[in-house]
């Protein structure tokens, strides 16, 4: 792949080039040169877009795509086809298919599926047989196969002994535990935030509470294992100082939020719209200002779209038997504008690869081009023509987003809307 971008500005404070509007141009998938103007004598494929710019290749440590066993909500390629046309080069997988990926050969099967494609998958092994959260898979052969993380995607781990084990277990092989942080006995039928929203609307609460106590009991068991723990998806505010003492501690854990969360609050749900029945629930204005604070002090380590295409017929139903879950990644980046400046929303959308292994990448001459294209000033409002995914369940619908992708280059491709 051989294409010359002309007139870009970059953005990315590790390149020489930072902030500068410069032509950059790629031989068989490597940066060969970066200059305020390059001539192009081989007749290259030019780009040449409104606005131009271009990071590091964006990441996005939580999706869900389906396959196998869920295809009418996503297959594994129109997902990476959607992450391209969002802007994402590498996206780490969810294990909540049909089978649950639990074994060294759905590790190889959805690996072997994402061959081929400009947009990198990195798949996680379930941290139970089944998902089903009584007895530990194996997690050693799934990390063999290639499993960056091990984890029941949004089910809770009741049995502390089940995830003391298995921290201690992970940590002979520099395995990565994570732990949805939800007390399931607290939390029980609650399908949205406890507030004065769920009484209002009549709806049943799951209180910030659940999740709080589940996030103390595993970092009491992180500090006596001395495991390795990412805590995906907090939402409170609690949550926030929790993981902020923990780090103080020196233990090793790491957490994200949902870019939704940091968005909406839960008078949002007034509509009973259930595209908004998300898990963990939209919390409460004061909870979103503190999770906004901890992911500028770095307490919160990244932030993910957490996208998970549920079909209209799991979606179109009362709130109280909507299953949980939004697709988020055609509109993550013009989210995250609407919050943060350019530079805050790439560095966000840049950061917590090495966390499960990845190493990140600099725009400069030399490095393989891993690359995300993008219109930082283009204002919409956020619609259906926008989607890719095949599910259409976006909690972002009808919003004022900021910031047009135009499409990646990555594993010596070019993908562009």
């Amino acid at each position: 792949m051989n294409v010359l971008i002309k007139s870009a500005t970059i953005i990315d404070s590790k390149s020489d080039f930072h902030n500068q509007s410069v032509d950059i141009l790629i031989e068989k998938g490597i940066i060969a040169n970066i200059a305020p103007t390059i001539k192009n004598p081989n007749d290259y494929k030019e780009i040449t877009l409104d606005n131009l710019h271009v990071s590091q290749g964006w990441f996005d440590s939580s999706v869900s795509f389906g396959e196998p066993g869920y295809e009418e909500r996503e297959t594994i390629a129109n997902g990476l086809k959607t992450a391209a046309f969002s802007g994402f080069t590498a996206v780490i997988l969810n294990a909540n298919s049909n089978p649950v990926i639990d074994s060294f050969a759905d590790i190889s099967l959805v690996k072997a599926k994402s061959q081929n494609h400009a947009v990198s998958l990195y798949p996680i092994g379930a941290l139970t047989k089944g998902g089903l959260g009584e007895n530990m898979a194996e997690l050693f052969d799934m990390s063999q196969a290639g499993a960056v993380a091990f984890y029941d995607y949004q089910k809770p781990i009741e049995n502390p002994n089940l995830m003391k084990i298995a921290l201690q277990y992970a940590s002979n092989f520099e395995g990565l535990i994570m732990a949805f942080p939800q007390e399931s006995r607290i939390s029980r039928s609650g399908v949205m935030n406890e507030h004065i929203s769920s009484t209002r609307l009549g709806l049943k609460g799951n209180p910030a509470l659940a999740e709080e106590l589940q996030i103390a009991r595993d970092l009491f068991l992180l500090e006596y294992t001395g495991g390795k723990l990412h805590i995906p998806t907090i939402s409170t505010e609690k949550s926030v100082s929790l993981i902020r003492e923990a780090k103080k501690k020196k233990l090793n854990v790491t957490c994200s939020v949902a870019i939704h969360n940091l968005y909406f609050t839960d008078d949002a749900l007034s509509t009973f719209n259930t595209n908004f029945k998300v898990l963990p629930a939209i919390r409460t204005e004061s909870d979103v200002n503190e999770l906004i604070n901890g992911l500028k002090d770095g307490t919160i380590d990244m932030v993910t779209s957490d996208h998970n295409p549920i079909d209209i017929e799991h979606k179109k139903v009362e709130f109280d038997h909507a299953k949980y879950g939004t697709i988020g990644l055609e509109s993550a980046f013009g989210a995250l504008q609407t919050l943060f400046t350019t530079k805050k929303t790439v560095d966000i959308l840049t950061k917590g690869k090495q966390r499960f292994g990845i190493e990140p990448n600099t725009i400069s001459v030399g490095e393989k081009a891993n690359l995300s294209l993008f219109n930082p000033n283009e204002t919409y409002t956020f619609n259906k023509t926008h989607i890719t995914s095949t599910s259409k369940n976006a909690i972002f619908e009808g919003s004022e987003l900021k910031g047009k992708v135009y499409g990646v280059i990555a594993n010596n491709k070019v993908i562009l809307k």
